[in-house]
């Protein structure tokens, strides 16, 4: 595959790790080191960069990404305002745009994201926007200027796994900016197919916060990432419809 470059940044990992429902910080210190990740998103509501915050306490800025993401926001105008308190407490110009109005399943409003988007690019943010796996709404943010979009496999914190391949099929084949796939991913499997279908990469919070032991998970994320890359670098074979045997069926008793 060829490297990861998002805003001109390369990174050496595909997946992306949240930093909520850690059970402390430690064990989230523990288990980014475990994940091998080079970006991590951190809430604006759960934290704070003006003060000694645990969580953010727990983050190595020096090693990771930091992304802040504006969860929460059910408006555009309140996800820009969250962008720009973030940036004028921490200068981090990332972002991560969310603008989910609905506290059902959290899905996100296409036409508020849209709207936020294009004004945190003028505002000079680097813009990552969560969305549903809407290859429209994708192909609009990706021509706004945002450096790459971040369409869902299933509802946040489902733990349902890719159900939208179809749509993310579509996606993949049309960006020319990376593709995240974000929200859903229950198991290591998840996001290896992920990866497999061709998405750039992979953000995963709360399969490894909440999992009985992080750490352990964090490990088996990275592995299952690491793992279908390297299936794609070795070229997979393509499927058939019909049994092909591994085995010659004539000629070998002769």
């Amino acid at each position: 595959m060829k490297p990861l470059v998002i805003a001109d940044r390369t990174f050496g990992s595909r997946l992306f790790i949240g930093t909520g429902k850690y059970p402390s910080p430690l064990v989230l210190s523990q288990a980014l080191e475990a994940s091998g990740s080079e970006l991590v998103t951190v809430a604006l509501r759960r934290v704070s960069f003006e003060e000694k915050d645990p969580t953010v306490s727990a983050i190595d800025f020096n090693k990771y990404l930091v992304v802040p993401n504006t969860s929460g926001a059910q408006n555009a105008e309140e996800a820009v305002r969250l962008a720009r308190l973030a940036r004028a407490a921490s200068g981090l110009t990332w972002i991560k745009l969310e603008v989910t109005p609905d506290p059902v399943y959290l899905l996100p409003d296409p036409y508020e994201t849209l709207q936020a988007a294009e004004l945190l690019i003028k505002d000079e943010f680097v813009v990552l926007p969560y969305i549903h796996a809407d290859p429209v709404l994708a192909k609009r943010l990706e021509e706004a200027g945002c450096a790459a979009v971040m369409p869902l496999g299933s509802p946040i914190g489902s733990a349902r796994g890719i159900k939208t391949e179809e749509f993310l099929k579509i996606i993949i084949e049309q960006a020319q900016v990376p593709v995240v796939v974000d929200a859903g991913l229950g198991l290591p499997s998840h996001a290896a197919r992920a990866i497999e279908l061709g998405a750039d990469a992979v953000l995963v919070n709360t399969a490894v916060a909440v999992a009985r032991d992080p750490v352990k998970m964090a490990h088996a994320f990275r592995l299952a990432v690491t793992s279908a890359e390297a299936a794609l670098d070795a070229g997979p074979i393509d499927e058939q419809e019909k049994a092909s045997p591994s085995s010659p069926l004539t000629g070998f008793l002769e």
